[in-house]
C-alpha cells in the first residue's frame, strides 16, 4: 500500500513540446520573392546604401558588375522534415517569379545553383542574386535596388569648404540627358539657398560637370543646362540672381577615370566657386 501511495505521489513526467522555429525577428521576404515552402528566414541584413558585385555573362566571358543601392540580404534555413527542393527548382522558381513582371535572368552558373536577376521598370533597376547551399538545405537572396546615395551637405559645411578651398563639389541628381533636378537633390539645392541667404556678401559660379558619355558638344550643352537649372532653381528660393554665375565645362574638366562607372558618376557633378 505504502509503495502504491509513492508512485501515486510522483507528478507524470510530460515531453516538452518541440521548438518550432520561426524567421528571424525583424526579418521578411522581399517583395519580388516567395519564399520555397519549408524555409524559414535564419539571417536578416537590409542597408539603405551598399554595393554587391553580380556575375553576368558578357561576349567573352562572365564577369562580374558592381551595383550600388539599397541592398537586402536574406539567408532561408530548411526547416526539420520538410521536403527539400532541388537547386534548380529553387533558381526557377525565383526566376520565374522575376519574368512574371518583367525582369531576365542575366547569368546563371553550370550545376544550376546560382543565378542573377534583373528587372528595369523605367529609372528603377534591381538586381537580385540567388544561391544555394548544403544540397539546397538553404540558399541565399541578394537584392540591390540599384540607385544613388542621397548626398547631403551642410550649408555650414559648404561655407567651410569654400573659405578653405574656394570651391566644393556636389552630386546633384538630374533626369538622364536633361537639366531636370531630381527630387531627392532638393533638400540640397535647399542647403545652398541657405548658404546664400545666411552670407550676403557670398556671390558664387554654379558650374556644371559630366562624363565622357556623348559628344563633348552636347556635354558641354547639357551642363551648361544643368547649372543653369540649379541657378534657376536658387532664384525661385529667394536668392538674388545677380550673386550667381552659371557655367558648363562638359566633359573638359574630368576629376576621376571615365573607364569605370564610379569614374563616371564622379565626374558627373555640380561645382559651387566662390567669386
Amino acid at each position: 500500500m505504502r509503495s502504491a501511495l509513492f508512485l501515486l505521489a510522483i507528478p507524470a513526467l510530460v515531453a516538452a513540446p518541440p521548438k518550432i522555429k520561426v524567421d528571424k525577428p525583424g526579418s521578411q521576404d522581399h517583395p519580388l520573392f516567395t519564399r520555397m515552402p519549408g524555409f524559414i528566414i535564419d539571417r536578416y541584413k537590409t542597408s539603405d546604401f551598399d554595393r554587391e558585385d553580380f556575375w553576368v555573362k558578357s561576349a567573352k566571358k562572365d564577369e562580374k558588375q558592381v551595383v550600388e543601392g539599397k541592398k537586402t540580404f536574406i539567408a532561408y534555413q530548411l526547416t526539420k522534415g520538410a521536403n527539400k527542393p532541388s537547386s534548380l527548382e529553387v533558381v526557377r522558381n525565383h526566376g520565374n517569379a522575376l519574368k512574371k513582371v518583367g525582369g531576365e535572368m542575366v547569368w546563371e552558373d553550370k550545376k544550376g545553383i546560382a543565378a542573377t536577376f534583373r528587372l528595369k521598370k523605367g529609372s528603377a533597376e534591381t538586381w537580385a542574386y540567388i544561391n544555394c547551399y548544403s544540397n539546397c538545405t538553404s540558399y541565399h537572396l541578394t537584392i540591390v535596388e540599384k540607385g544613388q546615395m542621397e548626398q547631403k551637405i551642410s550649408s555650414s559645411a559648404m561655407l567651410d569648404a569654400l573659405n578653405k578651398d574656394g570651391f566644393i563639389a556636389l552630386d546633384i541628381h538630374f533626369d538622364t540627358a536633361k537639366a531636370t533636378i531630381k527630387a531627392d537633390s532638393t533638400a540640397q539645392v535647399d542647403e545652398i539657398a541657405a548658404l546664400l541667404k545666411a552670407n550676403p556678401k557670398l556671390k558664387l559660379s554654379v558650374e556644371g560637370h559630366t562624363d565622357n558619355t556623348g559628344t563633348p558638344e552636347g556635354n558641354r550643352k547639357l551642363s551648361e543646362e544643368r547649372a543653369k537649372a540649379v541657378k534657376a532653381a536658387l532664384v525661385a528660393k529667394g536668392v538674388e540672381a545677380p550673386r550667381l554665375q552659371s557655367k558648363g565645362f562638359g566633359q573638359d574638366k574630368p576629376v576621376a577615370d571615365n573607364r569605370s562607372e564610379e569614374g563616371r558618376a564622379k565626374n558627373r557633378r555640380v561645382e559651387l566657386v566662390k567669386l
